[in-house]
């Protein structure tokens, strides 16, 4: 009989289950999409039940495609979205989603801001407070939506909700997302009686945290019948999808980064010690591991944009690609590749969706800067490859200005595909980069968590060491990461031209009126 470990990931979009070997070798998967949602425009809401009947029955499906006995997986590990608000009622069913995308409480974040030094509330809560997190959330729903504020008996994220529903006799969240509630204390790892007195925060209605990786519970005989895996398998507490994922990639040790190119973009890097920026360029939420932190960044459209461009400008590749049959994809990085570093001066600032981190401007917008009648679509398309790095590179920059170091980068997404783009990316950050074996790295991290929760492995550490391999190493062309060097400073001015000019704020207001 062989031994095998899963790991269920439920993202925006679609939840997916891998089932690995005790090698970390993937042995089969299974995925199923769901939808999102949108009541308003700038609302964003899910059905939990949608979400975990998909969660549960891509893992049924994932051990049939294996062709695997239930007795053969020996641990579930869980991957959720991050910063969901899910309203439950006195008989423990959903009565709303929001999602982390919702960003209905902007009065919220501004009122939240009002009432606390923004930098004091970072310092504790490790947050830039946003619309993406559950705090202003709650205080809209409380204001805003008092009958569905009086039926609440709980709020509580996904990860909780989906605990309980494979078997879990109460509602369990890891530390590494109890930050989002904006009352948490990311330095001490405990609830902040401030922020919760402050803020009128019921830390009654919210779930029992826990350390990741902690034994809560059994999978239920109805679960077990809905996903194929035994009744009585060890439940236990696992991390939301980004530091699940940075897990898989193995980020467990102080300078150790990964940088995840998707529809958006995420960095981080892990911390032996939590650190915050009094300029709010970066949020810090506790790691997988105890006693450690992670400095996260966020990219608001990242491979998004370089899809934007396939789109809208190598029409022509593309339609090509679609009657011959090829991926268009493997065209634009040979182009690409027919172009020097730097693309003959072209440079794209990457901010299609406003600028996440570090500069954290909604109203900046994508710029092709630097066009002659030198360049041709290869340098754009060299141009806009290097733009979503280059985003990377200046969090990179922000994170060094506040003492972190970063030893090695472990690369994730789809643009891993590209050699080119890899390369790209270990000559603009300046240090190693390397891709995995099993790209899908929330899913492992996923994995992992059940494993080592489930006592088959005896720390994180080990875990890593076993499953979490390399695929590629990519080291930096020095010449090339001097051109990168000149084209930051170029990048860092730009920006700053467009938005001390005003640039940035009358462009957005002139779009407003299109909307």
């Amino acid at each position: 009989m062989g031994k095998y470990i899963a790991g269920i990931d439920i993202g925006t979009t679609g939840a997916k289950t891998i089932i690995f070997d005790m090698e970390g070798n993937k042995v089969s998967s299974a995925y199923r999409e769901y939808k999102c949602y949108y009541p308003n425009p700038t609302w964003v809401e899910q059905d939990p039940v949608e979400l975990v009947e998909a969660a549960m029955w891509s893992c049924k499906q994932a051990i049939a495609n294996a062709g695997l006995e239930a007795s053969e997986i020996l641990s579930v590990g869980f991957s959720p979205q991050r910063s969901c608000s899910i309203f439950l009622d006195e008989n423990d069913k959903p009565m709303k989603m929001l999602s982390w995308q919702d960003n209905r409480a902007g009065e919220e974040v501004q009122e939240i801001n009002e009432m606390m030094d923004p930098k004091e509330l970072t310092r504790i809560s490790g947050l830039v407070m946003s619309t993406t997190w559950i705090l202003p959330k709650l205080m809209w729903v409380r204001k805003k939506d008092p009958e569905l504020w009086g039926k609440t008996k709980r709020i509580v994220q996904l990860h909780d909700y989906l605990l309980h529903c494979f078997g879990a006799d109460e509602y369990y969240l890891s530390e590494t997302d109890a930050g989002f509630y904006g009352c948490w204390d990311v330095n001490k790892a405990e609830w902040s009686e401030e922020l919760s007195k402050l803020f009128d925060i019921d830390l009654s209605k919210i779930s029992i945290i826990k350390p990741t990786g902690a034994h809560i519970g059994y999978i239920s005989k109805e679960a077990a019948e809905k996903t194929g895996l035994s009744e009585g398998l060890p439940l236990c507490v696992g991390p939301g999808d980004q530091s699940s994922a940075a897990l898989g990639a193995g980020v467990i040790h102080n300078g150790d980064a990964s940088v995840s190119l998707g529809t958006g973009g995420m960095c981080i890097i892990c911390m032996d010690e939590a650190k915050y920026d009094v300029t709010q360029s970066f949020f810090t939420t506790n790691h997988v591991i105890s006693g450690k932190w992670e400095w996260e960044g966020i990219q608001n459209a990242s491979a998004g944009t370089f899809r934007w461009f396939r789109d809208e400008i190598a029409t022509l590749e593309n339609e090509l690609a679609q009657k011959e049959g090829y991926d268009v994809y493997d065209k634009l990085s040979e182009m690409a590749a027919s172009v020097p570093a730097g693309s003959k001066g072209l440079m794209v600032m990457p901010y299609f969706a406003g600028s996440g981190s570090p500069r954290w401007n909604p109203t900046a917008r994508g710029t092709i800067l630097g066009l002659t009648l030198a360049h041709d679509r290869a340098c754009l398309t060299r141009a806009f490859m290097e733009a979503v790095v280059m985003e990377h590179r200046d969090m990179m920059e922000n994170a060094k200005k506040n003492g972190l170091e970063i030893s090695k980068v472990r690369i994730m997404g789809g643009p891993t595909k590209s050699e080119v783009w890899n390369q790209i990316q270990a000559d603009i950050y300046g240090v190693n980069v390397e891709t995995l074996k099993v790209p899908d790295a929330s899913v492992l991290g996923a994995a992992i968590t059940g494993a080592v929760g489930s006592k088959l492995f005896n720390s994180f550490e080990e875990a890593v060491e076993r499953l979490v391999k390399v695929d590629k190493v990519y080291t930096p062309n020095l010449e090339n990461t001097r051109k990168y060097d000149e084209m930051y400073k170029v990048y860092c001015a730009a920006y700053q031209g467009l938005k001390d000019s005003g640039a940035y704020e009358l462009i957005s207001d002139f779009q407003a009126n299109f909307a």
